[in-house]
């Protein structure tokens, strides 16, 4: 086969470090779009961002030519230098050291994508521990609950 294609959702999710509550109203859309321009300069399309105060998730295509895992360090990486040039509120902001990435089919996009929309409410009820909790059982993920918080 001549030509190499390849089309890969992830929903990849992360806190802040020690789920501090420091994504503001304020800054939210702003680091909304900062994240969707990290990931359209690496070539991975972005198709939903959102977050509430202690963490975020991204929905994106993956390129075809770029590990995850460095990719994720860019977004990370990047936007928490970003983050800590946003006010004396934000001097010490830092993203958790780990992450959760998910494979998403086609046909389940559409889900995630409200999915991520409906943070706001979803957060109302339920802690991002429940839901992260949640999100690996979903993926038949094996974790040690001493290692997955900081």
């Amino acid at each position: 086969m001549p030509q190499s294609l390849a089309r890969l959702h992830i929903h990849l999710v992360f806190s802040t470090k020690y789920r501090e509550p420091l994504i503001s109203d304020g800054i939210r859309d702003a680091l909304h779009a900062y994240l969707a321009a990290v990931l359209c300069d690496l070539r991975c399309a972005p198709v939903r961002i959102n977050s509430v105060a202690d963490h975020t998730h991204l929905l994106f295509d993956l390129a075809r030519t770029l590990a995850l895992c460095d990719v994720v360090e860019r977004v990370k990486t990047s936007s928490s230098k970003w983050m800590k040039t946003k006010g004396s509120e934000c001097a010490g902001f830092a993203w958790q050291a780990g992450y959760g990435a998910f494979a998403v089919s086609e046909t389940g996009v559409a889900a995630v994508r409200a999915y991520i929309a409906n943070q706001q409410h979803h957060h109302l009820t339920v802690s991002f521990q429940d839901e992260y909790r949640q999100l690996l059982g979903q993926h038949r993920m094996e974790y040690d609950e001493q290692y997955v918080w900081d």
